[in-house]
């Protein structure tokens, strides 16, 4: 077996657990763990006027939209991603809370087309598993990945990755496209990514 070929079959493996682990954590407080994410809205110091692209909750995925209404208080713009085509990078389209949404591909929800198109400057990533140095587990697409390292190229962009504190892992595969979150969110505090 190549070496590609076992990163695939251990991601494989770790999103099954992953998706167990995910699922425990949100039965057991996932309103709560909703909320202590929105009550970290200050240390992480996003400034306002900031573009911060969150995402519609799907299933078990821990809800950002607490934290989202947050920062819109605080003065940041919101935004939601669209999966334009499935090897094509993420588009994201202006968003307040309370806006009509339409559905998208995977069960996603999005701002209607009419809505503007705009380049986050902060992007709230959803995720399977993570580890310490800032790796993710996502669903297997790439969307992410895709989206995260051009706008890194054209000047930078934040990525935070939201998740419940079970949804660590000591270490995840990485391939040569994955990109690293800067910090993950969790209900028990921020962890700040040390990259190098």
């Amino acid at each position: 077996m190549t070496d590609a070929l076992a990163i695939l079959d251990r991601k494989k493996a770790l999103r099954v657990r992953a998706l167990v682990a995910r699922a425990q954590a949100a039965a057991g407080g996932g309103g709560a763990a909703a909320s202590a994410l929105a009550a970290r809205v200050a240390a992480l110091a996003i400034p306002a006027g900031s573009v911060v692209a969150g995402y519609w909750p799907l299933g078990d995925e821990i809800d950002p939209l607490p934290l989202m209404e947050a920062l819109a208080q605080g003065g940041c713009r919101l935004a939601l991603p669209v999966v334009t085509g499935p090897d094509e990078a993420l588009e994201f389209r202006s968003w307040e809370p309370g806006a009509a949404l339409e559905e998208g591909s995977h069960g996603t929800r999005h701002p209607l087309p009419s809505a503007a198109t705009v380049v986050p400057t902060v992007v709230l990533v959803p995720l399977l598993a993570f580890d310490a140095r800032g790796f993710r587990l996502g669903y297997g697409g790439g969307y992410y990945d895709r989206t995260l390292a051009p706008l890194r190229e054209a000047g930078g962009v934040v990525a935070i990755g939201l998740a419940y504190a079970a949804q660590q892992v000591p270490d995840l595969p990485v391939e040569g496209w994955d990109q690293r979150l800067d910090r993950i969110v969790t209900e028990r505090g921020v962890i700040e990514v040390e990259l190098g």
